[in-house]
């Protein structure tokens, strides 16, 4: 008997697929009894901060890209989805009540998997899957902190990151402070009028709204840069903009910079350095663009805060989603550190996808980096200094062997590999 603790998109998609080979599954949440700070409903994968599902088209989006590699995996969450969808444009928007119905009828009638409405305080023994979220229960938390001998990580907030090659590099430079480091940062220069200008309008952006539960604790340690801004106009030039130590190659001095750092190794993509914000997502865009480099900017991520604790996943997981040394333990969803419902969802079905594997005496196969699957897979197990969480970008799969500019050309090359790539994964496993 595997037993998934968790009944959110993570532990469903997991339960599912695990349910459909064949295996025996407990699925273990104290839904309806009772519910975390963030949830309404006594239904299972209740979607709380949006019901859109991010765009649709594969070969203009990641998330839609992930998507379409889930349904090829017999993904419920896809299911759900397309049996609840609403009109949404170019997105993937469901009927909240209905999706959340459709998931929770398709794992409480299946006769593979009995449902326990049970709070767990300790890690299961296993085979087990560990799904219960951003918002674990303080026991079980501490329970996975002695186990792992670190802390959880407490997620505040993150930076926007940009696509390498939508950097208006006549407009920027390469180069550590005072010279040192080599050419590991991209610095983005203003002068005074741009800077007044882009200040102005981060003070005047609107703002994501917070739920009660993380109004409290959102600013410890991780200050958000409007917030920052408002304390004096000159705040950030002393701060994440310092232009101190900066010059180009011709030895100019600017009155602002803001620097960018390699979001992973390929330098596909780099962090905004000090840009952590709560701003609603065409408002980062706009604001964020008034930078000179960044006119052009494509972001891969914009920047988000709310509570999340999660896994420093490349000290304590194998890509599969295993503990390291325990190959049927397995942790999925927003705790691993991928970021968001599509995401979350992905990361459980995955988890389901090794462990019938292993239970059936193979080794697990991880679906290969070019495909957005295996991205997130490789992002968990990766060795960043900083580990954050990540969502579905382009910026994460390979580059194309030849450079192209052109963005709907790229995406589209990528996709088409990656459906490629996928479908050989899934005659592989399944």
């Amino acid at each position: 008997m595997i037993k998934v603790v968790g009944a959110g998109l993570a532990g469903c998609e997991a339960a599912y697929f695990l349910a459909q080979r064949g295996l025996d599954v407990t699925l273990c949440d104290m839904k309806p009894k009772k519910l975390s700070p963030a949830h309404k409903s006594g239904d299972f994968a209740e979607l709380v901060c949006s019901n859109s599902l991010k765009g649709a088209d594969p070969y203009s989006n990641a998330c839609g890209l992930l998507k379409e590699e889930m349904r090829r995996l017999g993904s419920l969450t896809m299911k759900a989805a397309e049996m609840s969808a609403v009109p949404a444009g170019g997105a993937l928007a469901v009927d909240r009540v209905k999706f959340s119905a459709y998931v929770t009828q398709a794992v409480r009638c299946h006769p593979k998997i009995k449902c326990v409405c049970e709070e767990v305080t300790d890690i299961p023994d296993a085979p087990c899957i560990i799904a219960t979220g951003p918002l674990t229960g303080e026991k079980l938390a501490a329970a996975i902190e002695k186990k792992l001998g670190a802390p959880l990580h407490f997620y505040d907030a993150s930076a926007p990151i940009v696509a390498r090659e939508s950097i208006d590099m006549d407009r920027a430079f390469a180069g550590d402070r005072y010279g040192k480091g080599g050419d590991d940062y991209i610095n983005c220069p203003m002068d005074k009028d741009e800077y007044e200008l882009f200040v102005s309008q981060l003070l005047s952006a609107e703002r994501a709204i917070l739920h009660d539960f993380e109004r409290g604790e959102i600013f410890e340690g991780c200050m958000p840069i409007e917030v920052m801004a408002a304390r004096g106009r000159d705040t950030l030039r002393f701060g994440p903009f310092k232009p101190v130590g900066l010059r180009d190659g011709e030895g100019r001095k600017y009155y602002a910079v803001l620097q960018l750092r390699k979001e992973n190794a390929e330098g596909a993509a780099y962090n905004l350095v000090g840009c952590q914000t709560n701003m609603k997502f065409p408002e980062q865009r706009r604001v964020f663009s008034l930078i000179p480099a960044l006119a052009e900017a494509e972001f891969l991520r914009y920047g988000v805060m709310h509570r999340n604790t999660y896994l420093n996943s490349p000290d304590c997981l194998n890509a599969d989603f295993s503990l390291k040394g325990e190959p049927t333990v397995f942790f999925a969803g927003q705790m691993t550190g991928v970021e968001g419902y599509v995401e979350s969802a992905a990361s459980g079905l995955l988890c389901g996808v090794h462990m019938a594997r292993k239970l059936s005496g193979n080794e697990a196969i991880i679906p290969p980096a070019t495909t957005v699957l295996g991205a997130l897979s490789a992002h968990i197990a990766g060795s960043t200094d900083n580990f954050q969480p990540m969502n579905a970008n382009f910026g994460i799969l390979p580059a194309p062997a030849q450079r192209m500019r052109d963005k709907k050309e790229r995406y589209s090359y990528l996709a088409r590999r990656a459906l490629e790539d996928i479908d050989k994964f899934v005659a592989t496993v399944l």
